[in-house]
């Protein structure tokens, strides 16, 4: 993890534990500035996958003194419910590496998070016009809607990546569609190259999902680095047994789950 800065690694060790398997294989790749499609199962840490990364960047941006007030990343979420959920889980890692900061006399770093849903209230959606966050949680329709207006466009044409989470419930239907010309419309307005990160538990054929997420009309070269885990979960699986004889009538120790 040598990209990483060292106090943002030396805070995830005790915080969040030993990196997993995709986290491993993931970061490298997102690093260099690469598309990345993630197929892992759940507990796997593919929401970390991608944000850990990330949030490295605007950290290391941070006490460059390059951090601007601009939005620099897009997280799209199939659902409302999980961008709510996804917005607070952020500001875990995030408050933990300030903290971190702050014990080690570096200067503070304020990354701030914005959540642009339906349920945003009009006062929130000025807000957020007026003070670009640093990191928008949104859903599809919601990111459509932004691409619209004006002031949506002057917020998302600093983006540099937008992160597509359980994108396999996506592909294949109306709302797909509509996200596959909002990320294009995106690309198209941005001034730097878009960086795409997908991440889902179930796809297949993974080729054509990443195909989905770049853009790209060629199965074969869908430019993009694909880290497929699989969705199966390894299992600990154990078969208890009474002592006593099963039988019509079962005696009281069975009942009373004595094995």
């Amino acid at each position: 993890m040598k990209n990483f800065h060292p106090l943002v690694w030396k805070w995830f060790q005790p915080a969040i534990g030993a990196p997993t398997e995709t986290q491993k294989l993931a970061w490298p790749k997102i690093k260099k500035n690469k598309n990345v499609l993630i197929g892992a199962p759940t507990g796997s840490g593919k929401t970390l996958s991608a944000f850990f990364s990330i949030i490295d960047d605007l950290i290391q941006k941070g006490l460059e003194g390059s951090l601007e007030e601009k939005t620099y990343v897009v997280y799209v979420s199939p659902l409302k419910a999980l961008s709510n959920d996804i917005e607070k889980n952020l500001r875990f890692p995030i408050r933990g590496l300030r903290e971190e900061l702050e014990n080690n006399n570096e200067p503070q770093v304020e990354i701030n998070v914005g959540l642009r849903t339906g349920d945003t209230t009009p006062s929130q959606r000025t807000a957020m016009y007026k003070k670009h966050p640093h990191i928008i949680v949104s859903t599809p329709e919601s990111l459509y809607i932004l691409l619209t207006s004006i002031s949506g466009q002057k917020m998302l044409s600093s983006v540099e990546t937008i992160i597509v989470d359980e994108i396999h419930a996506l592909v294949g239907d109306k709302r797909g569609s509509r996200l596959a010309l909002s990320i294009e419309r995106l690309a198209h307005l941005t001034k730097a190259s878009l960086k795409r990160i997908g991440l889902s538990v179930t796809q297949k054929p993974i080729e054509k999902v990443a195909c989905f997420l770049t853009g790209s009309p060629d199965f074969n070269n869908p430019n993009c680095e694909i880290i497929n885990i699989g969705h199966k979960r390894k299992l600990d699986l154990a078969v208890g047994v009474p002592r006593s004889p099963l039988s019509p009538l079962m005696a009281n120790e069975v009942w009373g789950g004595s094995l």
